[in-house]
């Protein structure tokens, strides 16, 4: 019988050929990487012009969306450029309580985007099931006021496909797996938006 330790470590291999299995299809699907593409052009197009990305999601994929905005604010590898706009929905603690005590929870990233957002802004909004009520909620909003939104969800996006302006899907995968894709997706738009906007002519890579 084999040791638990091995057993382990099997499971821990076989998870690292999972995720490189489906980031080797997901490196395959044109569509993913059209739509990365358009993501960061509309998103280097909104802050050229004076725009903000606005950032969303629940439980991992809120830390992913605090993530993507740190990255944006301060720096992914170039030190020398100018920080970008950058708020995440829902990390401003006395408003997402008021709000969820006083409406709803659904109610609660919708509210903060018409409170914040602008015409001219991009929404990225995170959610692995695409059936969370509150991103559903601020995907409304977003349309409503005419600002761009940008999906990253699951392989078919649930609910908030029909929602989003740009879709970045993953294979089918569980959750844990399509998170490890999101941050792929983030992390690959914050550098090709950095490349686009840094006006210094270097860049510093690591931090």
């Amino acid at each position: 019988m084999p040791s638990p330790r091995k057993s382990t470590e099997r499971t821990a291999a076989a998870r690292l050929r999972e995720a490189a299995r489906l980031f080797t299809l997901a490196a395959a699907d044109a569509r993913v990487q059209r739509r990365l593409r358009r993501a960061a052009a509309v998103t280097v197009k909104a802050l050229q012009h004076g725009g903000r990305v606005l950032l969303c999601g629940n439980g991992g994929s809120a830390a992913e969306a605090q993530h993507f905005a740190g990255e944006l604010v301060g720096a992914f590898l170039d030190r020398q450029r100018p920080a970008f706009a950058a708020i995440t929905l829902g990390s401003e603690f006395a408003s997402l309580t008021a709000i969820a005590n006083d409406f709803s929870y659904s109610d609660a990233l919708a509210r903060q985007l018409r409170a914040l957002g602008r015409r001219g802004d991009v929404l990225w909004a995170l959610s692995t099931s695409g059936g969370a009520a509150n991103v559903l909620a601020a995907l409304r909003a977003a349309r409503e006021l005419g600002i761009t939104s940008v999906l990253f969800t699951n392989h078919d996006g649930g609910s908030a496909r029909a929602l989003a302006d740009i879709v970045l899907h993953t294979p089918e995968a569980g959750t844990p797996r399509a998170q490890e894709l999101h941050l792929a997706y983030g992390h690959w738009l914050c550098e090709a938006i950095e490349a686009k906007l840094a006006r210094a002519k270097g860049t510093r890579k690591g931090k």
